[in-house]
């Protein structure tokens, strides 16, 4: 169903060529801010992207990466659409040697002979991904990874902890040293995509069950004891350029360059043998933005 003409026709009003198309995996920590929802309905309402399944991530507590698949769960009912999801790993790289059903398809995803790429977007740790590099090295050449994550380029001083990276270190320093090919989006970059909460209220919040959702999930999460940290009337959508940069890479500028070694602070430190990897200076915030909201109100006409 997911994949049909006649599906992505109800979910954007349009379509694209075939031969423009890729497959996509949604790597998501979803429940951990108000974000990664945004970023799971855009990659779903996007015709190039063929979204082969979501896998959740953990955010480094205990039960969170079963909170994410909940929060997986209560987006695509929002939607009433169907798509494949799955548990991932529980918790860190060193500490959790179950492989799970993500991990499986991830690795399976890749393996398939398939002429259209396949891209991982990864909105959270990056445990999962490096779980699976670690169980099937060969997979390395058959796939891309756009992280949202590190501080970028080496060496940096951490201008304060960067919550992907560090959220298991191990496995960004093991995708970071892996050769695959990576595209990152630093926190430099993805702290941009900035929208005032009244926009949301205004733009978001009418366009039907999903709209509703991603709303009041960002309101009560902004009116929460964990978002200290923000600014009071706006938010960060900063997981959503790992789908932007996948529906158009050139959304942005970017350098080729080694990738950095995160410490345990996440400040970096250059190490001369890592292997090049794409470090995203900026992106378009508006593209980005207008992109979005406008295929949810497409979605929300159609329906």
């Amino acid at each position: 169903m997911g994949n049909s003409k006649e599906f992505q026709s109800f979910l954007t009003a349009f379509d694209i060529p075939d031969y423009k198309k890729i497959r996509v995996i949604v790597d998501t920590d979803a429940a951990c801010e108000a974000d990664d929802p945004f970023a799971i309905v855009h990659a779903l309402l996007s015709p190039k992207l063929i979204v082969k399944g979501i896998v959740a991530e953990h955010f480094n507590e205990k039960g969170s990466m079963e909170k994410s698949y909940k929060e997986i769960q209560t987006i695509l009912d929002a939607m009433e659409i169907k798509v494949p999801f799955f548990q991932g790993q529980r918790g860190a790289l060193k500490d959790d040697d179950v492989t799970s059903e993500g991990v499986d398809f991830i690795i399976q995803e890749a393996l398939k002979d398939d002429e259209r790429p396949l891209y991982v977007l990864c909105q959270g740790a990056i445990t999962n991904v490096s779980f699976a590099l670690k169980k099937c090295p060969e997979i390395k050449e058959k796939l891309t990874v756009i992280w949202i994550g590190t501080h970028g380029q080496a060496p940096c001083k951490a201008p304060f902890r960067e919550f992907n990276a560090g959220n298991d270190i191990e496995a960004a320093n093991y995708i970071l040293e892996s050769g695959t090919n990576l595209w990152l989006v630093p926190s430099n970059v993805y702290i941009t995509i900035n929208i005032g909460i009244a926009e949301i209220v205004k733009r978001v919040r009418p366009c039907g069950q999903i709209g509703k959702h991603l709303c009041d999930n960002l309101i009560a999460y902004n009116s929460s004891e964990f978002a200290g940290w923000t600014q009071g009337e706006s938010w960060s959508l900063g997981d959503s350029p790992a789908i932007a940069i996948a529906v158009n890479p050139g959304c942005g500028h970017y350098l080729t360059v080694k990738a950095p070694h995160v410490l345990e602070d996440t400040s970096s430190e250059k190490k001369d043998d890592n292997p090049n990897v794409r470090i995203y200076t900026d992106v378009d915030s508006r593209y980005i933005l207008e992109d979005f909201i406008s295929k949810l109100e497409l979605f929300t006409q159609n329906k």
